[in-house]
């Protein structure tokens, strides 16, 4: 069990740090969640919402599962595909879905976070995906306002995988092993996962694919892409394997145009990265969550052992990394601006309560009116004493600075987070739908305390 603590979180006062957990014993072998593959440019879901005993973590727990699984099937399109999808909700209480990240209209029966499925209806979506649909790592989740955060942690999240990401690979990495390294945690509350009353700072357990510290199998040698995703409702993840580095390949589902190496790498709530992991030695291998702290009203999330990577077996020729140029990517540095924002993040001092540009959600007002085939530049201020996770839906945007310094992220991204007293400068280009969607902050109890602004996309 890891723990994280320091949370003002939502009917809570602030909890002391608690000291780090002891390591999990290495447990069985990674499992893959199960895939849901489209055929013929058309994938069919049926995705059954209900409250079940399951397998979290090596116990027996009630959760909140899609299709009976704490750990849900993975969806894997192609750009261009249709997702034909109907979602039954057996809960007591409304639900919906958001396919995070996904270039997708906001509007109707497709990527619609204003719909409610009720207890015991079954809503149909239908999603048709550009043929320029960004390849790499995406997520699936309830986006159901003010049980958001709840219903996510209670397990109602999933990865979604949009393929083409290989084409930019050399000959010789086109066939690589592939792993889906799924971050989601839970805090127990007796024999169930706890909905209610969420704390981000109380102790936690970290899983992989819903595993506790698995071990991961690679040789020496051998080069494998990994799919890091955190998909957990509130917490960080500041991921590093021990003596070696990560090359990254994408960045929140786009792909990079050069690959960059890091030591570790910060996930914030919703962020993914596709990367390159090559086999050391023969031995084992920690990769771990290092300690983090998000500020003085903030949290302090402690270090934790996620997994183990296994090296053995026959060596493996460590093959060469791609060379740069990597993939295309879109350059908004010079394009021309239609406007300027300012959002301001902010929260009351009890930290019970969250705001953008001084307003709580309501949506049924527009807070942010955009036209199609524009450019605009956002700065995002925190004028909080806590990170806060900037996301945006439909289009993603270029990192220009932080904290008034150029940054230079190889591409384009859904997902920032804003430092405490700091502030992001970004530009977004607006392109293909048009339709009402959201901006907000991914840390959901956040967002279910009223972080989160209506945008609306114009022609």
């Amino acid at each position: 069990m890891s723990g994280c603590a320091g949370d003002r979180s939502p009917s809570a006062a602030r909890m002391p740090s608690s000291p780090p957990a002891p390591s999990v014993t290495e447990g069985a072998p990674l499992r893959e969640p199960a895939q849901m593959v489209s055929h013929n440019g058309v994938l069919r879901v049926e995705l059954v919402v209900a409250r079940r005993k399951v397998d979290v973590g090596g116990r027996r727990l009630w959760a909140l599962t899609y299709n009976g699984h704490y750990m849900p099937p993975t969806l894997r399109i192609r750009p261009g595909d249709k997702l034909d999808l109907s979602m039954k909700n057996t809960l007591n209480e409304f639900t919906n879905l958001h396919v995070h990240g996904l270039h997708v209209s906001p509007s109707g029966n497709s990527d619609n976070i204003f719909l409610h499925i009720h207890p015991g209806q079954t809503f149909h979506y239908a999603y048709r995906f550009p043929k320029n649909l960004s390849p790499g790592t995406y997520w699936y989740h309830s986006h159901a306002h003010t049980m958001s955060a709840p219903q996510v942690a209670g397990g109602m999240s999933g990865v979604l995988i949009v393929d083409g990401l290989r084409q930019y690979l050399p000959a010789g990495l086109r066939h690589i092993t592939e792993r889906v390294i799924a971050l989601k945690d839970f805090q127990a509350d007796g024999d169930a996962v706890r909905t209610k009353g969420l704390h981000i700072g109380k102790p936690t357990h970290r899983t992989v694919n819903g595993q506790l510290n698995p071990a991961i199998r690679i040789r020496p040698g051998e080069t494998q892409l990994w799919r890091l995703a955190n998909i957990s409702a509130n917490i960080y993840y500041n991921l590093r394997l021990k003596g070696q580095r990560f090359h990254v390949i994408a960045h929140d589902a786009n792909p990079v145009d050069r690959i960059w190496t890091a030591d570790s790498l910060l996930l914030a709530a919703g962020a993914r990265f596709d990367v390159l992991v090559q086999g050391g030695p023969t031995g084992r291998t920690q990769l771990q969550t290092l300690a983090y702290d998000t500020g003085p009203a903030g949290n302090k999330f402690p270090q934790a052992t996620l997994a183990t990577l296994v090296s053995k077996g026959p060596s493996a020729h460590p093959a060469p990394l791609p060379a740069s140029p990597f993939a295309p990517t879109d350059d908004l540095s010079h394009a021309a601006i239609a406007a300027r924002r300012t959002l301001v993040f902010s929260e009351n001092k009890a930290g019970t309560k969250f705001f953008i540009n001084g307003k709580q959600f309501d949506p049924n007002r527009v807070d942010v009116r955009t036209r199609l085939n524009t450019v605009e530049e956002w700065t995002v201020r925190n004028d909080s004493n806590e990170e806060h996770s900037f996301h945006v839906h439909v289009d993603d945007f270029q990192l220009m600075s932080i904290n008034g310094r150029p940054h230079h992220g190889h591409g384009l991204q859904d997902t920032a987070s804003v430092p405490p007293k700091g502030k992001l400068v970004l530009r977004i280009s607006f392109t293909t739908y048009t339709g009402k969607t959201v901006l907000h902050c991914h840390i959901l109890n956040h967002e279910d305390e009223g972080m989160m602004a209506v945008l609306e996309i114009v022609k």
